[in-house]
């Protein structure tokens, strides 16, 4: 079996078992749109659990955090490691991040630096956080921003081909504009794996929505506060 064939193989599953049993996990090469009130909190869980070892049910990776909508946690990622009995200034040091505060430096960051910055760090995970946010900006004008996001959406599809990276992102719906609808299409018009995460009074909901191999389902949890941080069963 070539190493091709081998990394192809590898999966990151969630870590809930009940949800493992009927989702395998994202592969190498998958697109994965999350979207929904807890989407952040499971990007933050998975940055971690990608650092795990494959026995583990990791890649035993570090990560490339693409923020978007300067939403990123360092407190909530080392309670997460924490949880996982890994130490969280460590847990840390594998995840790297880089901020983009307008639509520009989005895509100069996904355009021109992101290959360079995952073949540097060997990262088989990749995350960018709230990609449609700064699009959204009225400031940059329509037709620009729709080339630019056309743009960096196809760069991310031929990344998650050709490096065999898991790609991660978060997305917040905006469906009251047409700028908005424009940006949905486009992403999902490129991702393969389309997740819905939702919680309320106690319980988390993922919602399956779209999978190249998959049947679309939904499963309810009964969660306390540990277990949405983990993202594990009680």
């Amino acid at each position: 079996m070539s190493v091709l064939s081998t990394r192809k193989l590898r999966r990151l599953p969630l870590g809930f078992p009940t949800l493992d049993s009927v989702f395998p996990g994202f592969e190498l090469g998958d697109i994965v749109v999350l979207h929904g009130n807890a989407a952040s909190q499971m990007a933050f869980v998975l940055s971690v659990r990608a650092q795990l070892s494959l026995g583990h049910g990791g890649l035993g990776s570090s990560i490339i955090f693409v923020d978007g909508g300067n939403m990123f946690d360092p407190y909530a990622i080392a309670e997460i490691a924490r949880g996982y009995d890994l130490d969280p200034k460590e847990a840390l040091e594998k995840i790297h991040v880089s901020r983009a505060f307008t639509a520009y430096q989005l895509s100069s960051l996904i355009l021109n630096k992101l290959e360079p910055a995952l073949a540097r760090n060997n990262a088989e995970l990749l995350v960018v956080s709230k990609i449609t946010a700064l699009f959204l900006d009225r400031d940059v004008p329509k037709i620009e921003a729709e080339e630019l996001f056309m743009k960096i959406c196809e760069k991310l599809s031929q990344i998650a081909l050709r490096k065999q990276t898991i790609i991660i992102i978060s997305y917040s719906p905006e469906r009251r504009s047409v700028r908005g609808l424009f940006f949905e299409a486009a992403l999902f018009g490129k991702c393969n794996v389309e997740i819905k995460t939702k919680k309320t009074d106690g319980i988390l909901t993922f919602a399956l929505e779209d999978h190249p191999r998959l049947k679309a389902f939904s499963i309810d949890f009964a969660v306390d506060e540990r277990s949405l941080t983990l993202f594990k069963e009680p």
